[in-house]
């Protein structure tokens, strides 16, 4: 179990559907490596060649990455830049914000393309919302069970507990 920003709680289930989804964006993308940050920067799972990389660092940057770029987007008018792409020489990076609350990041190569990130971002970005979705209503219905520890005792079983 992790608990990830406003109060939500992923549970194994939860997290080995979102590593099976960034597994099949690595693969469906021909990525170098794929991960998901939230806004924090705090790593939520990642896939692919992780070694050549400071995982820890590139998340935090990613991070701080998107929040320059969401002042940027807000002093012209904008809510938010959904979507970021940063071309090198060797590597690219696409970035892409999923349910307003985690970081998608796909770093490729010449193996792959733009179009093809894109389009295989989208269909995992939506798969993602829905996992996010499903932990916000397991989360509400753990709420409402554990609202109070008296919520089930009724008069009666105060009255018998205060009659003995």
């Amino acid at each position: 179990m992790a608990l990830m920003g406003s109060n939500l709680v992923m549970y194994e289930e939860e997290f080995d559907r979102i590593n099976s989804i960034l597994g099949r964006l690595w693969v469906d993308a021909n990525a170098k490596i794929v991960f998901l940050v939230d806004k924090n920067g705090q790593q939520i799972a990642a896939k692919g060649d992780l070694e050549r990389v400071d995982a820890t660092s590139l998340a935090s940057l990613t991070a701080g990455n998107v929040a320059a770029t969401d002042g940027l987007a807000r002093l012209i008018g904008e809510k938010e830049f959904s979507i970021l792409f940063h071309e090198g020489e060797k590597d690219n990076i696409h970035i892409s914000i999923v349910a307003q609350r985690l970081i998608l990041v796909v770093i490729f190569d010449e193996r792959s393309s733009l179009g093809l990130v894109r389009l295989r971002v989208r269909k995992s970005a939506a798969e993602l919302e829905e996992v996010l979705s499903q932990m916000a209503t397991k989360a509400a219905q753990e709420g409402q069970a554990q609202a109070s520890p008296f919520a089930e005792i009724t008069d009666e079983d105060i009255d018998a507990l205060f009659s003995e």
